[in-house]
C-alpha cells in the first residue's frame, strides 16, 4: 500500500464525514424546528426529508459531473455546496427557506455518495479495495458520531437557537474538505477514458503497478464506448443487485434511527437530555463496528458480512418490537445499539463498496448513481412517513415491519448476491457473468 494512495483515499473519504454530519446533525434540531414553526407531523416529516429528496436527485445526477469534469473537481464543488448550505440552513427564518437549503445540501450528500466511493475504487489495488472504499463509510460514521456529540454539547448553548449552531457547525469541515481536494489528483481511469491523458494516469498507476502501460491498455479494452448505456438487457442482473441492496439498506429502518434517534428513545420513555446523550452511544457503537467491518471485508468478503448483519438485524429489530409491546422499555436503548452494530458490520460496511465495484468501467459512475438513487429515494420515503407512523402506530408494528424486511434481505444475500472480493475492476463483468 502506497502512502500517497492511503492519504488520497482518506482525503476523499472526508466527503463521507460531511455526509455523516449532515445526515445526523438534524436529529438534534428536528424537534426544535417543529416547535418553532408549529409544523404538523406531515410537514415536520417533509422538512426533515427534504434533504433526502435532494440526496436522491444528487445521487441520480452525480455521475454527470463526475464523468464530464472529473471525480476530483466534482468532489471539490460538493465541499463548497456543503459550506454554503450548512450556513444557509442555520440562519433560515422560515421553514421554506430551511427546506430549500436542506434540499441543496441533499444534492451534495447524494453526489458525494456516488463520486467518493467511485474515486476510491478507481485508485485502489484490488487486494485492498474493500478497506479503502470503507474509508468513506468510516468517515460517514465518524461524522455521525461528531454530529451527535456536537448536538449534545450544544444543547442549552443559545436557548431556542441551539439548533442553528448544530447545523452551522458542518461549515468548518466543509471548507477543509474543499481545500484538501485541491491537492488530490484525478483518478487514472477517468484520465484514460474521458480525458485521454495516458501520461497523467501513468503517474498515479505507477504507485502500485509495475507495468502501467499494460494496465492502461486493459482499461481501454474494458469498454467498447464511453457512451455505453446503463439501462440495457445485458446489465439487468447488475441493476437488480444494486437496486435490492440499496432497497433493503433503507427498509432496515437505519435512517429512522439516525434521523429520529431522540424521538425513538423518547417513545421508549427516556427524557430529552438522556435521549440526546444516548445518541452519542449510537455514534460510538457505529464507529467501533464499522472499524471491525473494515478489518474483515477484504478477508472474509462482502457476502459473509451481509450474512452476519442480516442475522443481527433480525434479532435486534425483533427484540425492539417485542420490548415496545411490553411494560418494560428499559432495554430498548441496548437493542438499538445491537441494531446499529449489525448495520455497521453488515450493510453499512458493504453497500458503498459493493455499488462502486459492481458495474464495469464504462458505466461505473452511472451504475453507482442508480444504486445511490434507490438508496436515497427510500431513505427519503422512510424519513417522510416515520413521524406520522411514530405518532399513530405502535413501536411494535414499526420495528416488526423492519424485522420482516430483513428476513427478505437474508434471502437476497443467500440466493442472489455474488462475492466481489479481490476481483480486478476490469475483470468484474466477466467474473459476475460466470457466477
Amino acid at each position: 500500500m502506497n502512502k500517497k494512495l492511503v492519504l488520497w483515499s482518506i482525503t476523499v473519504g472526508l466527503g463521507g464525514l460531511l455526509f455523516g454530519m449532515d445526515v445526523a446533525v438534524i436529529s438534534g434540531a428536528e424537534q426544535a424546528i417543529q416547535q418553532l414553526w408549529q409544523l404538523s407531523n406531515w410537514m415536520h416529516g417533509t422538512a426533515i426529508a427534504m434533504a433526502l429528496y435532494g440526496t436522491a436527485f444528487g445521487a441520480a445526477f452525480g455521475n454527470i459531473p463526475a464523468n464530464k469534469i472529473g471525480r476530483k473537481k466534482t468532489l471539490f464543488w460538493i465541499g463548497v455546496l456543503f459550506l454554503i448550505t450548512s450556513i444557509g440552513a442555520a440562519v433560515s427564518t422560515n421553514v421554506y427557506a430551511f427546506m430549500l437549503f436542506r434540499f441543496i445540501s441533499g444534492l451534495s450528500i447524494g453526489a458525494s455518495s456516488v463520486v467518493a466511493p467511485v474515486y476510491i475504487s478507481e485508485i485502489a489495488p484490488p487486494k485492498y479495495r474493500g478497506r479503502m472504499v470503507i474509508s468513506f463509510q468510516l468517515n460517514v460514521v465518524a461524522g455521525i458520531l461528531i454530529a451527535y456529540f456536537s448536538n449534545y454539547l450544544l444543547q442549552g448553548f443559545d436557548g431556542k437557537n441551539d439548533w442553528r449552531w448544530m447545523l452551522g457547525v458542518v461549515a468548518i469541515p466543509s471548507a477543509a474538505f474543499s481545500i484538501l481536494m485541491i491537492f488530490t489528483p484525478e483518478t487514472p481511469r477517468w484520465l484514460v477514458l474521458y480525458k485521454k491523458d495516458d501520461d497523467a494516469a501513468r503517474k498515479v498507476l505507477a504507485l502500485t503497478e509495475d507495468n502501467t502501460d499494460h494496465l492502461i491498455e486493459r482499461i481501454k479494452q474494458s469498454v467498447s464506448s464511453n457512451t455505453e448505456r446503463l439501462f440495457q438487457k445485458k446489465h439487468l442482473r447488475l441493476l437488480i443487485l444494486a437496486f435490492l441492496i440499496a432497497f433493503f439498506n433503507q427498509l432496515s429502518g437505519i435512517n429512522a434511527i439516525i434521523y429520529f434517534a431522540p424521538k425513538v428513545f423518547e417513545m421508549a420513555g427516556i427524557g430529552r437530555s438522556a435521549a440526546l446523550f444516548s445518541t452519542v452511544g449510537i455514534g460510538v457503537v457505529n464507529l467501533i463496528f464499522t472499524i471491525i467491518g473494515w478489518s474483515l471485508i477484504d478477508k472474509f468478503g462482502r457476502r459473509t458480512l451481509m450474512f452476519i448483519g442480516s442475522f443481527g438485524y433480525i434479532i435486534s429489530l425483533s427484540l425492539i418490537a417485542i420490548a415496545f409491546n411490553s411494560d418494560n422499555h428499559s432495554l430498548i436503548v441496548y437493542y438499538v445499539f445491537m441494531f446499529i452494530a449489525a448495520h455497521a458490520i453488515g450493510q453499512g460496511a458493504v453497500i458503498w463498496v459493493f455499488l462502486s465495484e459492481l458495474f464495469p468501467n464504462a458505466i461505473r459512475a452511472s451504475g453507482t448513481s442508480f444504486g445511490c438513487l434507490t438508496h436515497w429515494f427510500f431513505a427519503a420515503l422512510v424519513a417522510q412517513v416515520f413521524p406520522f407512523f411514530a405518532a399513530t402506530v405502535s413501536g411494535t408494528a414499526i420495528f416488526g415491519f423492519f424485522a420482516f424486511m430483513m428476513v427478505l434481505q437474508l434471502l437476497y444475500v443467500w440466493k442472489m448476491m455474488p462475492e466481489t472480493k479481490g476481483i480486478a475492476l476490469e475483470n468484474m463483468e466477466s467474473t459476475l457473468v460466470l457466477h
